[in-house]
């Protein structure tokens, strides 16, 4: 290279990382190379090929700025698992994204990725689903097509900090055999109904926090419940903030231990029956109502006077 034009090149400044993607926004490489980022939700491609940066003069200092612009979060390193499957088993199963009728073969989903509608078809032996969406965030809708499998044990934590989700279909669900459902749909924020009459909750120990910060939940039927195992109300219902009323004329309370905080800020709450509520295994029941309208709370003292409603 002559000296003339390594003048030149150290004159040349680098250009602004905005002007640079609009430059070249209509080039054929780059969109190649975003097609190949939204598909694997990685951005190493470019920042690890210093060939490529260079062919496309990219300036990527600025690498957080830039994976924000082509509207994508910077996570390379936070993937959260999408499926749960121990350790030596196979990944048997289907998942389709956005009504697409290709199948994603893969197991992991980012924490943010730009999902909104799922559907996926359970069709192999699977024992654990804790986490399975677990901050999801972006997701808005998830059907189960099939769900023929009956060793299902863990649900834990399932469908946790979906903020976005609306619409849940769970009517296939198969949960005989299931023992946690804590935190189950903790922080499902969005979901104003929520359809459990085909649950089977015989083997549940665990419903802590099971519907924490559901708080556009306007109704809940647990009829179908069983509670005789469950030992763990922790926060069941706290800050469901626009349930009216509560059935929970079926709950078998003989082997609680903890109803911390179990109707927590349930500010509308004003039909709520625990007037046979058993909790002589109780062993924490502080701040149970706290945060509950005075009404309620009146109402709760004179059906049961063995629960504690004074710790506001």
């Amino acid at each position: 290279m002559n000296s003339g034009n390594k003048s030149k090149q150290a004159q040349r400044k680098p250009m602004n990382l905005k002007d640079v993607l609009e430059k070249l926004k209509s080039d054929y490489i780059l969109q190649k190379i975003l097609e190949y980022m939204k598909k694997n939700i990685s951005l190493g491609i470019i920042k690890y090929n210093k060939g490529l940066q260079k062919r496309l003069n990219l300036n990527l200092k600025d690498y957080k700025n830039y994976s924000l612009l082509i509207e994508l979060e910077l996570k390379l390193d936070n993937y959260g698992k999408f499926i749960n499957i121990p350790e030596g088993q196979k990944r048997y199963f289907h998942i389709y994204f956005d009504n697409s009728n290709v199948e994603a073969k893969r197991d992991r989903l980012k924490e943010n990725e730009n999902v909104k509608i799922i559907n996926i078809k359970i069709d192999k032996q699977v024992k654990s689903f804790t986490r399975l969406f677990c901050f999801c965030q972006n997701i808005t809708s998830i059907n189960f097509k099939k769900f023929s499998r009956t060793d299902i044990t863990n649900m834990g934590c399932m469908f946790q900090g979906c903020i976005s989700l609306e619409e849940l279909n769970l009517s296939k669900f198969n949960t005989e055999n299931v023992t946690n459902m804590a935190y189950m749909f903790d922080e499902c924020s969005s979901l104003e109904k929520l359809d459990l009459s085909n649950f089977n909750t015989n083997n549940v120990t665990n419903m802590s926090c099971m519907f924490n910060k559901c708080s556009s939940l306007k109704e809940l039927e647990l009829s179908s419940f069983n509670t005789d195992n469950v030992t763990d109300m922790y926060k069941m219902f706290s800050k469901c903030s626009k349930l009216k009323k509560l059935n929970l004329s079926n709950f078998n309370t003989q082997n609680v231990s903890s109803m911390n905080r179990m109707f927590n800020k349930c500010l509308l709450l004003k039909e709520l029956d625990i007037s046979h509520f058993n909790i002589d295994n109780v062993e924490d029941m502080s701040f149970m109502f706290k945060g509950c309208n005075d009404d309620l709370k009146k109402k709760v003292k004179e059906q049961n006077q063995n629960i504690n409603i004074d710790d506001d």
